[in-house]
């Protein structure tokens, strides 16, 4: 082996799934090609993270960059770029909101192009299961789709309806003929319907949003999406699960054999109802937050490891979308790629010590989001033979976020002027850095499409998730 690496990374703690090791990184042609105490020899680029920690480049599989049709919402570069100064390395766009959605094998090319044109991290695309379009199923899992996505209320699109149970039945049904999973958005849409009614007749401001959409939305969803699943044989994944109750029915059943795996999202374990009360707009979304009590809740449920994977949910809006005297009427959306992993770490490593916190978030991060959706191959981890996507982060000391460092389109997001002991010093994606000195770096190019591997075997959570 040549002692000239494109990259070496010197000094750093490495985070394993073992725990934190003490390691160079040597990085060639986009690979970790060497991980040990001291590797002798010179790089194209020497990175010295000395007092340091590294984490595999996480992996954000639930975003809405809203490309194309909707950039001026967010698109694929600032989108990207954010993610990157939050330490993502790769993405899965969502297939609603971009016009056209992707429900079918053109939409899907589309937005492979607007990709493949600016994003500066890798990515993964979504294709949506939609009424109509179950034909379209195969041809977007040929043309490289991590999996299919489905609403069970409204979607807030109208180019995307919510799916009914026989779309839900017979989409999941051949998903899993195809081996592939479907996200699903669990929110009960008759019981969003009457809440909406009876509360809008009482008034329209935020407290009587919150109690329009009450957790049994997502309870009564979630019953429904996993007696499905088990009846179809389908691999399940419940996007932005936001209560303790939600992760304990599926948790129980997964115990009766059902495929279903948990995400959650940095904003239900950082903030609660009492936000969205003081913030207002910035901190609406669907569900919505909850009280603090299930916040709480939420926690436990994660360092038991009873949730998979986390997402961001992010989805942004333009400004004026996020006004209205009629808090109805205001887009339901956080933007948090930049912001939420990194407060969410340090929110881990205040309640448990890094050696505890720091393997199991990178593994909710990264380890089981590259398992769940068949990318293990070559992403997820640091080792050797693994796309050399990192992050290098700070978490000595403490700083404040502020909205205006964002690097969406839009600068706005929830955390203004919260303490974080996570600093992401550095983003390097496939060997290359991305992001550094708070600033996207100089000449990075495009990121590339992840295809999943064809399913071998069944999914199997590990030891972390």
């Amino acid at each position: 082996m040549s002692d000239h690496y494109d990259l070496i990374v010197r000094g750093a703690t490495v985070v394993t799934p073992a725990g934190p090791i003490h390691a160079d990184i040597a990085a060639e042609a986009g690979r970790i090609v060497r991980i040990r105490p001291e590797i002798p020899g010179t790089a194209s680029e020497t990175v010295e993270a000395r007092g340091l920690h590294v984490i595999a480049g996480i992996i954000d599989s639930h975003v809405h960059f809203n490309e194309p049709g909707r950039a001026h919402w967010e698109g694929m570069e600032h989108g990207s770029g954010a993610l990157a100064a939050g330490g993502g390395t790769a993405f899965f766009d969502m297939p609603l909101n971009s016009l056209p959605p992707v429900t079918d094998v053109a939409s899907f090319a589309l937005k492979r192009a607007a990709a493949e044109s600016s994003s500066l991290t890798d990515f993964g695309i979504w294709g949506g299961l939609v009424p109509g379009n179950v034909d379209q199923l195969e041809p977007m899992c040929d043309a490289g789709a991590v999996g299919f996505k489905a609403f069970m209320c409204d979607s807030g699109a109208e180019e995307f309806p919510p799916s009914d149970l026989a779309t839900l039945r017979a989409g999941m049904k051949r998903a899993a003929e195809l081996g592939m999973p479907v996200a699903v958005h669990a929110e009960d849409a008759s019981l969003a319907r009457l809440g909406a009614a009876e509360q809008r007749a009482r008034g329209t401001d935020v407290r009587s949003w919150l109690r329009s959409r009450p957790v049994e939305l997502e309870l009564a969803a979630i019953r429904i999406a996993v007696d499905i699943a088990g009846e179809t044989r389908c691999a399940l994944h419940l996007v932005h699960v936001s209560s303790p109750q939600g992760v304990m029915l599926a948790g129980d059943a997964r115990r009766r054999g059902v495929d279903v795996s948990i995400e959650a999202c940095p904003h239900y374990l950082l903030l609660s109802e009492e936000d969205v009360i003081r913030l207002g707009a910035p901190a609406k979304c669907f569900p919505p937050l909850r009280p603090e009590e299930l916040r709480l809740g939420l926690w436990r449920e994660l360092e038991a490891c009873e949730i998979d994977t986390i997402g961001s949910d992010h989805s942004p809006a333009p400004p004026d979308m996020k006004r209205a005297g009629d808090f109805f009427a205001v887009w339901g959306g956080i933007s948090g790629c930049q912001h939420g992993f990194g407060l969410l770490l340090s929110e881990a490593l205040a309640r448990r010590p890094p050696e505890i916190a720091l393997p199991h978030m990178s593994a909710l991060f990264s380890t089981n989001v590259a398992r769940r959706f068949r990318i293990d191959r070559t992403k997820g981890r640091l080792a050797e033979g693994f796309d050399a996507d990192m992050a290098i982060i700070d978490i000595a000391g403490e700083h404040t976020l502020s909205n205006g460092e964002l690097l969406y389109r839009h600068r706005q997001g929830p955390y203004d002027g919260r303490k974080s002991r996570v600093r992401i010093v550095r983003t390097i994606a496939r060997g290359r850095t991305v992001y550094a000195q708070g600033r996207i770096a100089p000449g990075a190019t495009p990121g590339h499409l992840i295809r999943p591997s064809q399913p071998s075997e069944p999914y199997h959570r590990s030891s972390h998730a």
